[in-house]
C-alpha cells in the first residue's frame, strides 16, 4: 500500500540522519553520500504520492502516541497531492546540498543532515496527520527542526535574531491552530479529523474556526501582517535550506488553510472568500512592492515569496467565494489555479533559491550593489537561474504561467456572482492582480540583470567560479520541472481533479482531457491556451529571423562598441543599479514604505547619501508590542530581588491568603 511505503519513507530519511550523526564532521561522506541518498527518498516519495494522488483514502493507527492518544494518519488525494509537491522539490534541493555545504560554516555537516532530514520527515507527517494531536507534535517538530537550520551559522548575531523572531511567530500561530482544533471538536473530546468532519457547526463557531486557522497558518505562510520573520529567516538560513522553506514549508500552510476551510468546515461562508481575498491581495501586492526596491539578493527573494502566497491565498478565497455560492465548477478553477501555483511556486522559487547560494559561495557577495556580469564566469548558473526568473516572472511557455492564466480566468468569470457589490469589486481586485504580475515581471527583470549582465561591479567577481556537478544535478532537475509544468499542463490538471472534487464538487479534468493539444479551462469559446503550439510559434519566429538575416546581410555586418553616449570613460559603477531599478518603485508606492534618508549638506569633504527602506508593520504593530512585553518583564522582575527574607514574605502572604480563601 503507498501509505505503508510512505511511512517506510519517512524511517528512511530519520535513519539518513541518524547516520549524518554519526559522521558528524565527515564532510565528503555527508555531502557526497546522505544528502544525494536523500533526494532519491525524495524521488521515491514523489512515485508514491503519485499512484496514490487517484486512488481510495488510506488510514492508519500507530500506538506511538501518549496511551489515549495514539497517531492517527490518512493518506487521501489532497495529501497526496502536497506529498508529491514535498518529494518533487526537496530531490532537487538535496541533490544540490550534496554540492553546497562547505566545512567551518557553522553547525557541525552531521549535525546540519539530521536538522534537514528531520525537518523533511516532519513535513511529510503534518500532511498525513488525522487528528490534532499529531497534526502538533509535528508541526511543532517541523518548526524546530526548521529553526536549528535558520541558525546553522549561529556564531553571527544577525541570525541568531533572524532564528528567534522566526521561533516566536511559529509558536504564536501554533497557538492558533491548536484553539482552532479545539473549536472544531464541539466539546466531543474527540480530537481526530473524522469527528471534526462529522461535526456541523454552528456559523459563529465555524466563523471562529476559520479566522483562528487563517491566523495560525497565514503566520507560517507569511501573509502580511505576520509576515516579517520572513525577509529575514530566508536571507540568515543556508540557500539549500531557504530553498527548502521557501519552496515546501510555506505550502504546508497552505494545506492546513484547504484541509480546515474545504474538509474539515464543508461549506465556507461568502465572507470567508472576500476576507481571503483582501489579505491575499494586500500580501501579494506587498511582497511585489517591496521585492521591487531590495538591494540583497535572497531578501529580494523572500519578500517575492511574500507575493506569491498572497496570490495562493487570493485564489483560495476565490474558490471560497464560489462555493458559498454553489458555483461549483468555477470554485473548481480557481482551486486548480491555486494548486497548480503550489507545484510551480516549489520549482521556480527552489532554482532560485539554491542558484543564490551558487553565487554567494563564487563571490561571498549578497548585495546586489557589488555583482554583475557573472555570465562570463557562471554561464551554467545564468542560464538555469533565467529559466526560473522566466517562470517567476509568469511568461509563457513556462510553468508559472499556467497557473497566473488560469487565476485570471477565474477572475473573468466572476461577474456571475449573485451580489452585485462583489460584481463590482472582482474586476478592480483582478485588475490589482494583472498589477502584481507585471511587477513581478519587472522585478525579475531587476534580479538577473543586476547579477549576471553587464560588466562586474567588482574586481574580484572574475575570480567566480561555476557551479560544480551536484549544483548543477540539482538545479537542472528544478528547471526540468518549471519546463514541464509550462508545456504539459493538461496531464497536472488532471491530476489535481482528484483534489477538487472532493473538496468543492468539481473539477476540470474531464474539460481539458478531451483535447492534449489546447489547455481549455472552461470552453473553447472563452479561453483556450496551446503551450506547445506557443513554443513552436516562437522557435519558428527565431528560426525565421535567422535565416532572414543569414540570406538578406550576410557579409555586411559589422561588429563596433555600443554607443557609449558621447562619454567613452564609462565604467561598471556607472551601470544601472538595483537602487536604480527600485526607485520608480519607490516613488509610485511611497506609503508603502518607511523610508529613511541620510543626505549630504553643502558644507560636507566627502558627501554621502544613504537611503534605507523599513517595514511599516514592524513600527506599527511589532516594535509596541516588544516594548509593553519588556515593560512587563521589568515589573515582574521586581519580584525577583535576590533576599531570602522577600521570599519568605512571598510565602506568608500566599499561605495567608489561601487560608482566608478557604475560610470563606
Amino acid at each position: 500500500m503507498p501509505l505503508d511505503w510512505i511511512f517506510g519513507i519517512v524511517a528512511a530519511w530519520l535513519l539518513i540522519g541518524v547516520a549524518g550523526v554519526i559522521a558528524l564532521r565527515r564532510l565528503t561522506l555527508v555531502a557526497r553520500l546522505l544528502f544525494p541518498a536523500g533526494g532519491l527518498v525524495g524521488l521515491s516519495l514523489f512515485g508514491f504520492a503519485w499512484i496514490a494522488a487517484t486512488g481510495t483514502p488510506e488510514v492508519a493507527i500507530l500506538p506511538i502516541g501518549l496511551p489515549t492518544l495514539p497517531f492517527h494518519f490518512r493518506l487521501d488525494s489532497l495529501a497526496a497531492f502536497f506529498l508529491m509537491v514535498i518529494g518533487a522539490a526537496s530531490a532537487g534541493i538535496s541533490a544540490f546540498a550534496a554540492g553546497y555545504f562547505r566545512k567551518g560554516e557553522g553547525t557541525p555537516p552531521g549535525l546540519l543532515c539530521l536538522e534537514y532530514h528531520v525537518f523533511l520527515a516532519s513535513m511529510v507527517l503534518v500532511v498525513l496527520a488525522d487528528d490534532a494531536y499529531v497534526f502538533m507534535v509535528m508541526w511543532e517538530t517541523m518548526a524546530m527542526s526548521s529553526f536549528f537550520l535558520v541558525i546553522a551559522n549561529h556564531r553571527i548575531p544577525e541570525i541568531r535574531r533572524a532564528g528567534y523572531l522566526y521561533l516566536l511567530l511559529a509558536h504564536v500561530g501554533a497557538i492558533g491552530i491548536l484553539l482552532c482544533f479545539g473549536v472544531l471538536q464541539a466539546n466531543t473530546g474527540d480530537y481526530t479529523f473524522a469527528n471534526m468532519r462529522a461535526q456541523h457547526l454552528a456559523p459563529f463557531w465555524a466563523s471562529l474556526a476559520f479566522l483562528l486557522a487563517l491566523f495560525g497558518f497565514g503566520a507560517k505562510a507569511g501573509i502580511v501582517p505576520l509576515h516579517v520573520w520572513l525577509p529575514e529567516a530566508h536571507p540568515a538560513a543556508p540557500s539549500p535550506v531557504s530553498a527548502l522553506m521557501s519552496g515546501v514549508m510555506l505550502k504546508t500552510a497552505i494545506y492546513g488553510l484547504l484541509r480546515v476551510t474545504f474538509d474539515l468546515l464543508h461549506t465556507p461562508i461568502w465572507w470567508w472568500g472576500v476576507l481571503l481575498l483582501a489579505l491575499g491581495l494586500l500580501s501579494a501586492l506587498f511582497g511585489v512592492v517591496f521585492a521591487a526596491v531590495q538591494v540583497d539578493m535572497k531578501r529580494l527573494l523572500a519578500y517575492s515569496s511574500i507575493e506569491n502566497i498572497g496570490l495562493m491565498i487570493a485564489g483560495i478565497g476565490l474558490a471560497a467565494l464560489f462555493s458559498a455560492y454553489g458555483m461549483h465548477p468555477m470554485a473548481a478553477l480557481a482551486l486548480t489555479a491555486v494548486l497548480y501555483h503550489v507545484v510551480s511556486h516549489a520549482f521556480f522559487k527552489s532554482l532560485l533559491f539554491v542558484a543564490t547560494g551558487s553565487v554567494l559561495h563564487a563571490t561571498r557577495e549578497r548585495s546586489l550593489g557589488k555583482l554583475g556580469g557573472l555570465i562570463r564566469f557562471m554561464p551554467w548558473v545564468a542560464w538555469m537561474t533565467l529559466v526560473g526568473a522566466l517562470t517567476s516572472a509568469g511568461l509563457p511557455p513556462l510553468g508559472g504561467f499556467i497557473p497566473e492564466w488560469l487565476l485570471l480566468q477565474s477572475f473573468l468569470f466572476a461577474p456571475g456572482l449573485p451580489n452585485s457589490f462583489l460584481n463590482m469589486l472582482v474586476p478592480v481586485v483582478a485588475a490589482l492582480i494583472a498589477l502584481v504580475v507585471a511587477l513581478a515581471g519587472y522585478t525579475m527583470v531587476k534580479f538577473f540583470g543586476v547579477i549576471f549582465l553587464g560588466q562586474p561591479r567588482e574586481e574580484k567577481l572574475v575570480q567566480a567560479h561555476d557551479a560544480g556537478f551536484w549544483e548543477r544535478l540539482g538545479m537542472l532537475w528544478l528547471v526540468a520541472g518549471c519546463v514541464a509544468l509550462g508545456l504539459f499542463p493538461v496531464p497536472v490538471i488532471v491530476l489535481i481533479d482528484a483534489v477538487t472534487r472532493p473538496l468543492v464538487g468539481a473539477g476540470l479534468g474531464a474539460t481539458v482531457s478531451g483535447n492534449q493539444w489546447l489547455l481549455i479551462p472552461v470552453s473553447i469559446e472563452r479561453a483556450s491556451y496551446g503551450p506547445l503550439l506557443f513554443l513552436l510559434g516562437v522557435a519558428a519566429s527565431f528560426a525565421l529571423a535567422f535565416l532572414l538575416v543569414r540570406l538578406f546581410y550576410h557579409g555586411r555586418l559589422r561588429r563596433t562598441p555600443p554607443w557609449d553616449c558621447g562619454f567613452p570613460g564609462q565604467g561598471a559603477r556607472m551601470q544601472d543599479t538595483a537602487e536604480g531599478f527600485g526607485q520608480p518603485i519607490r516613488e509610485i508606492f511611497d506609503p508603502f514604505f518607511r523610508i529613511e534618508r541620510e543626505l549630504p549638506t553643502p558644507f560636507d569633504t566627502r558627501p554621502h547619501y544613504r537611503v534605507s527602506v523599513g517595514d511599516h508593520f514592524w513600527y506599527w504593530i511589532y516594535l509596541p508590542i516588544a516594548r509593553i512585553v519588556e515593560r512587563l518583564a521589568r515589573l515582574i522582575g521586581l519580584l525577583q530581588r535576590g533576599r531570602i527574607a522577600i521570599y519568605l514574605l512571598y510565602s506568608f502572604v500566599t499561605l495567608i491568603t489561601v487560608l482566608m480563601v478557604v475560610k470563606r
